[in-house]
């Protein structure tokens, strides 16, 4: 078969594709016009001009003199037929049938996988200790909230209040954690929108934001802006709008309760965001009604300027503690006539956790881990006893006892504020891993608002290495320094319980 070599050579492929060529296609000439002639031609690669990489798509060894039909947008089927130099002969022996271009697979319909359908329904509990391990747990949801029903109240009222009237006003609602603030906030906002759905109370909008969950405090702006009316915009913007919207009347406006939770994670140098938050209640027109939750008492009058907490100083209020008998009626009305445990195995749980910290999850948590230790310590599978003391006091032993626990507690101020800033920071960054140098910078501003020292690089650079060499954090070996990477050795629960316990 003849085929015509040209002065323009391919040398370099970059795409390859194309279909076997028909061994009974002859060279056509045309003459497009008076002055030059043009062929129609086909373009082939030796061995030695394809790619190695495109070779292994053969899966096989090439033959020595094995050509190959090319096509592809570098080279024009059409020249001059002043190129052509000669002929040469193509045997069908060497000619390769072949796509050079491997096929892209393609993507399917529905990418998404899915999860199958249950075909048989969920399991109920076989006996009282697997029901009230479900119910004991933190996740499910309680019929009601007992031992809040003053806070309750007195938290309704004063939405309620505001919302009647049409005015703002902000509420700081503090205490330690398990105290029950976001479910009693929860609860009154459920029962105001359905006062709201009988007409009772005049229509609201309710926003919610967690300091938790945000990379940095100025993002607050975005996510109210967003959730307010739908917009997008950069935290900047979003201040702007935000101000020009709570200092403006509007037609028709409706009243906004902004839940702000977690605020201690809010903190910013400046102090900007805290004070709008407070600030924009204020407003005359604003009609922005702000409950902000946090674990510090006496947040404002640390870190904040005096103005700020002077108006935080009208609308206080504070969860104590739970108390044994609280903490025992919360078990009982999780239960609900239940009969799992033992009536003194249920108080020593009670007087243990409210003696430490009085924290509600602490205390369902060792109830569920004692039932646990019932139903694998039972001579009969079939016909679990109850839970007495003897499977209270070993979660017990488990939950306080911890070696891990010992070591925080026994650390110093400086370390137990350390080990405080690495869990801020992993909160920052939705991480946990973190350099040291960023940790310092909240170990820095946490010892402001403590009102101790800041530390310098040095002394916090040593009670990181003495918390690495107790193995309560993993240093990375290295010689850097300050951009070290930290990790946690123990559960983050641990720590915060360790540090709250005190």
């Amino acid at each position: 078969m003849a085929r015509y070599l040209t002065r323009n050579r391919l040398r370099r492929i970059y795409k390859w594709g194309g279909f076997p060529v028909s061994h009974d296609r002859k060279l056509k000439t045309d003459e497009y016009d008076d002055k030059k002639k043009k062929a129609l031609v086909q373009w082939f690669a030796r061995v030695g001009e394809v790619p190695p990489n495109k070779l292994k798509l053969l899966g096989r060894e090439p033959h020595p003199q094995e050509i190959f039909y090319y096509e592809g947008p570098t080279c024009e089927d059409e020249i001059d037929v002043e190129s052509i130099l000669n002929t040469v002969q193509v045997h069908q022996s060497t000619l390769s049938y072949w796509m050079a271009t491997p096929t892209t697979p393609r993507t399917p319909r529905h990418a998404t996988p899915s999860i199958p359908s249950r075909s048989l329904p969920a399991r109920q509990p076989g006996s009282a200790l697997e029901e009230a391990r479900a119910r004991l747990h933190v996740s499910s949801v309680p019929e009601s909230l007992p031992c809040r029903e003053q806070e309750f109240q007195d938290i309704y009222n004063f939405v309620e209040s505001k919302v009647m009237d049409g005015t703002g006003g902000c509420m700081y609602i503090s205490g330690v954690p398990g105290t029950g603030k976001t479910a009693t906030v929860h609860e009154v906002i459920r029962s105001l929108q359905r006062a709201s759905d009988a007409d009772d109370v005049p229509a609201f909008n309710f926003i919610e934001i967690n300091g938790m969950k945000m990379t940095d405090p100025h993002q607050a702006y975005v996510q109210i802006l967003q959730k307010l009316t739908g917009q997008k915009a950069t935290p900047d913007h979003a201040a702007a709008l935000l101000e020009k919207r709570f200092s403006h009347a509007g037609p028709k406006k409706e009243s906004t309760v902004l839940l702000v939770d977690e605020l201690d994670l809010l903190w910013t140098r400046k102090q900007n965001v805290m004070y709008n938050l407070f600030d924009w209640p204020t407003r005359r027109h604003g009609r922005l009604v702000v409950l902000t939750i946090a674990n510090t008492m006496d947040l404002p009058e640390r870190i904040m300027i005096n103005r700020v907490a002077s108006r935080l100083g009208l609308t206080r209020m504070s969860f104590q503690p739970y108390s044994f008998k609280q903490l025992q009626q919360i078990i009982m009305s999780r239960l609900n006539k239940v009969k799992a445990f033992e009536e003194d195995a249920l108080q020593l749980v009670s007087r243990k956790v409210a003696a430490l910290s009085g924290d509600a999850r602490r205390c369902l948590d060792i109830c569920r881990r004692a039932t646990e230790i019932c139903e694998h310590t039972s001579l009969d599978p079939g016909a679990p006893g109850l839970v007495g003391m003897s499977h209270v006091m070993q979660a017990l032993d488990e939950m306080f006892s911890s070696a891990y626990v010992t070591a925080i507690r026994c650390a110093s101020v400086q370390e137990q504020l350390f080990l405080r800033s690495v869990l801020m920071e992993f909160r920052r960054l939705g991480l946990e891993e973190a350099t040291f140098q960023q940790v310092l910078v909240q170990h820095q501003a946490l010892c402001r608002v403590e009102g101790l020292q800041p530390p310098s690089v040095s002394e916090a650079l040593a009670a990181c290495q003495r918390l690495g060499a107790c193995r309560l954090l993993l240093l990375e070996p290295s010689r850097l320094g300050v951009l070290q990477r930290v990790r946690l050795n123990v559960s983050q629960d641990d720590v915060l319980y360790a540090l709250k316990a005190e």
